[in-house]
């Protein structure tokens, strides 16, 4: 038995009824039903589908395409649409949000069922390709000469390499979903203030290359080690920013070259 949950988003009582009926037949759960555009931005997270059927005429302020727009740009869910009209400008509307499907009502059961399965199957193939990806990249990542902690773009740590592991004195599992000012606490070496916040300036400025003046970590057992610290921007499809990657490492045998350099100046001064 599938476990897969469909919610339906269609104004005609009648019609939604009949699609919920086929769609436990054939062993899918339908957790929510909306009948305006409204109602099913609203009831999005609550609901947590696997897969949307959206009707494009609804009542109310927004119709289904607006809304399938919506809930593209903030959740990863595919759409299908439901639609007893087909004109060009309305099917070019549809197609800006990246719809899995297209119906034309009326339809059998035979081609509601085959439309879903084929949605499931792509959006299974899409996540299974970027499992592999993120495999991937987390691999090279964790071999990298550098420590890495990458944030959503609130500052939640959302991935630490083992290298900034080692740094911080945190595990992963204990960092993940903490604010990465409580693992990579940072300073302004020789003065009373804190270094600004990575991510909060990858936010205002885009990528930079050096946090602050004389910036030292301060690991979990209050070793103080100096750091020289990059930050870049994680961008969508639409250019815009969703989190940040910032790249440290230890200096500390630079830090004695140049103290070692200044030495040798100042004798021969």
């Amino acid at each position: 038995m599938t476990k897969e949950r469909i919610m339906i988003v269609e104004d005609e009582k009648i019609v939604a009824l009949d699609i919920k009926n086929s769609l436990e037949h054939f062993g899918y759960s339908v957790p929510c039903m909306a009948s305006s555009g409204e109602e099913a931005i609203r009831s999005i997270e609550e609901c947590d589908p696997d897969l949307i059927l959206m009707d494009i005429i609804l009542k109310g302020d927004i119709d289904g395409i607006e809304a399938a727009r919506n809930i593209h740009e903030k959740h990863d869910i595919p759409v299908i649409y439901l639609t007893a009209y087909s004109d060009e400008k309305t099917l070019q509307r549809a197609k800006l949000t990246e719809p899995f499907g297209h119906i034309l009502k009326p339809f059998d059961e035979r081609e509601l069922r085959t439309n879903i399965e084929i949605a499931l199957y792509k959006r299974g193939k899409e996540r299974e390709q970027l499992f592999d990806h993120e495999k991937m990249i987390n691999s090279l990542l964790n071999n990298c000469v550098d420590a890495i902690i990458s944030t959503d773009s609130n500052g939640k740590i959302k991935y630490m390499n083992t290298l900034a592991q080692g740094l911080t004195g945190y595990q992963k599992e204990e960092a993940l979903g903490h604010d990465i000012g409580s693992i990579l606490k940072v300073i302004c070496e020789g003065s009373d203030r804190c270094a600004e916040d990575p991510t909060k300036k990858v936010l205002r400025e885009g990528a930079f290359f050096g946090l602050d003046e004389n910036t030292t970590l301060v690991s979990r057992d209050n070793t103080h080690i100096p750091v020289d610290v990059i930050g870049s921007p994680i961008t969508n499809h639409r250019n815009e920013i969703i989190g940040t990657v910032i790249v440290f490492y230890d200096i500390t045998e630079r830090k004695k070259i140049e103290r070692s350099f200044h030495c040798f100046d100042v004798a021969y001064t």
